[in-house]
């Protein structure tokens, strides 16, 4: 043993092989095992996973070193921004729900945080700023209640997964309430991609209007919406992907079993992933004209918001 309770002892352990469980071990490869004891005593020793853990520091180290050299500054802001997203979902939003707390509010609290710190630490407390954080939280909300309708409407329980069993486990023994788990899982998963569309429709109106100070409010707006429909449909194509290639396997598993469409159709979790994608795009849709108006009224406002930027 390399690490932990027993390290530098030495054990002869057994390793089966099989399609499912197939680490196939040789002479200097660092693997993870499972010590199952008894009253202090070692009952059985087997053979977890590769050492795994060292690759994904790797590539995060790389992520956050190339953010940083490419972007500057703001790229070190937005590394920061992303360890803060980390915890709030970890070290807030996750304890909550364990101690019963409903998942709808608790989400809506994490995401309207996150959008908020993020998107100071891009950017400095100013109008510009407050119109993306305004659009990007009325946006994520907008996906989420779309989703949450649209799950009652479809008897979807947010049980679909094969984690089904484990979840109700959970609940029965941690006080977890799964439902609103979907609506939540939404809000999370929709907020990177709206709150760019926020920011690059915030910023393209604040900039129009520096630039000629003298555009009619509605002429700023409908600049913000022209720009807005490039982006509406990138980024929506983007969420629905990001949707559709987690769930490629047991797309390819029904599709070997050659089910009849009234019955693909209809399946809990095609119609869960079905309607997250479309919530999450409509939310994309709907926040380009929110922001383009919020950022048009504000840029047109004698309003300050704590510290505006005459550069």
């Amino acid at each position: 043993m390399a690490t932990g309770k027993y390290r530098g002892e030495v054990f002869h352990i057994k390793n089966p092989m099989s399609r499912l469980y197939n680490v196939h071990t040789k002479i200097g490869d660092k693997i993870i095992v499972s010590i199952h004891e008894e009253g202090g005593n070692i009952q059985s020793i087997s053979v977890y996973n590769y050492h795994k853990e060292q690759v994904v520091y790797v590539l995060i180290a790389s992520f956050f070193i190339l953010l940083i050299i490419l972007s500057g500054w703001k790229g070190a802001k937005a590394v920061i921004s992303l360890i803060f997203t980390g915890i709030m979902v970890v070290f807030f939003m996750i304890p909550m729900l364990f101690k019963g707390f409903e998942p709808i509010p608790i989400a809506i609290i994490t995401v309207a945080i996150t959008a908020i710190v993020t998107l100071l630490l891009i950017d400095e407390p100013n109008k510009k700023t407050c119109s993306a954080i305004l659009g990007t939280i009325i946006g994520v909300v907008i996906a989420g209640i779309i989703s949450y309708i649209a799950n009652n409407m479809a008897h979807i329980s947010g049980l679909t997964s094969n984690e089904a069993e484990g979840l109700i486990y959970i609940a029965e023994h941690r006080h977890v309430k799964i439902k609103g788990l979907t609506f939540s899982a939404i809000l999370i998963a929709s907020l990177g991609a709206i709150m760019d569309v926020a920011m690059s429709i915030s910023s393209s109106i604040f900039e129009i209007d520096k630039t000629n100070s003298k555009i009619p409010l509605k002429e700023l707006f409908q600049s913000g919406m022209n720009i807005g429909k490039d982006v509406m449909g990138t980024m929506s194509n983007t969420l629905i992907l990001a949707f559709t290639g987690s769930s490629l396997n047991i797309i390819l598993f029904i599709a070997a079993y050659g089910m009849p469409y009234r019955q693909i159709i209809n399946l809990d979790f095609l119609i869960s992933e079905i309607i997250q994608g479309i919530s999450g795009s409509i939310g994309i849709i709907l926040t380009v004209p929110i922001t383009a108006l919020i950022s048009s009224k504000l840029a047109k406002s004698g309003v300050s918001v704590l510290y505006e930027d005459k550069s």
